[in-house]
């Protein structure tokens, strides 16, 4: 199969009421775990790029090696730009084919705001790819996104916001954090922001910073010589009840990275001889399948391919 667009994945998922995960890679053996995962239980994927990931791997190796694992697969995939700031690289993913770009001006004010993301929607919709824009702030660390406090977003700011941009999917901030140190205490969203803003919009809705930052992959990483300590995501049941009142993407990295960071120490500490990558990277892209089915699972996607 060709790479679909991300708002033919979304609009089915509004739809019928569940969510698909944005799962961003960097590497071949982080993509086929991630797809492996979406083959077994029959679920659309959409494979996210940080710019920081193209800046690590090189724009032409991702397109190539995403472009290739969906000729090689009957699951739709799209192929999107994650956290784009830089229209340069913007422009780039547009031309070279990617189905869907992310433009991230919510670091500046409404009307900024607006005007980079139609600068963005009018490159994109020559090329018939997906815009998402975000307004409203996220906490956190990740990548190359940095903020030192979350805004939740305003139903009516987001509702001109769509008004006047047009954008396919918006991403909102209700409570996520970028990272794998997300709440100091309990887990918790607004979910009345989410309500209010889906009633409002009747769109797909994106969460971001939504890694579960799942207790036995942090131990897994700390048990074998890492240190994170405190380390705190987003619960399934959180996620679960998110994608019920009308998120329809929800992206994962942190829950990724913990996966193959933990396997991967954990290989190498068992193996103390092993000096051959193509063995102790099985097992780190095993892991990615195992937590990425469970985030499949979690979203509702399972069996919607």
């Amino acid at each position: 199969m060709t790479l679909v667009t991300m708002k033919k994945i979304l609009a089915k998922a509004n739809k019928e009421g569940y969510a698909v995960g944005a799962f961003n890679i960097n590497n071949m053996e982080i993509l086929q775990g991630v797809i492996k995962a979406g083959e077994n239980l029959k679920s659309p994927l959409i494979i996210s790029c940080s710019e920081g990931a193209i800046e690590y791997a090189g724009i032409d190796y991702l397109i190539n090696l995403v472009t290739t694992a969906a000729k090689l697969t009957k699951i739709p995939i799209a192929l999107h730009l994650d956290h784009g700031k830089n229209f340069k690289i913007i422009k780039q993913c547009i031309d070279k084919g990617f189905t869907s770009i992310m433009i991230d001006a919510s670091h500046y004010d409404f009307k900024e705001n607006v005007k980079l993301t139609k600068r963005a929607v009018a490159l994109a919709r020559k090329k018939g790819v997906t815009v998402e824009a975000e307004i409203g702030k996220l906490s956190g660390v990740e990548d190359l996104v940095s903020e030192r406090r979350g805004i939740y977003t305003d139903p009516a700011e987001a509702f001109e916001f769509v008004k006047q941009t047009k954008v396919d999917a918006l991403a909102i901030a209700i409570g996520t954090s970028h990272g794998a140190y997300k709440f100091k205490g309990e887990s918790h969203l607004e979910f009345s922001i989410l309500k209010e803003i889906k009633s409002k919009l009747k769109m797909p809705l994106v969460l971001h910073g939504a890694s579960s930052v799942y207790p036995e992959l942090v131990e897994k990483v700390n048990s074998h010589g890492g240190e994170m300590e405190n380390a705190h995501g987003v619960t399934d049941s959180l996620l679960k009840k998110a994608c019920k009142l009308g998120i329809n993407k929800v992206n994962t990295d942190t829950d990724l990275r913990l996966a193959f960071t933990g396997a991967l120490r954990e290989s190498l500490m068992r193996n103390k001889t092993s000096f051959d990558p193509r063995k102790y990277l099985i097992m780190a892209r095993d892991d990615i399948t195992k937590v990425v089915e469970r985030k499949i699972k979690v979203f509702g996607s399972q069996n919607k391919a």
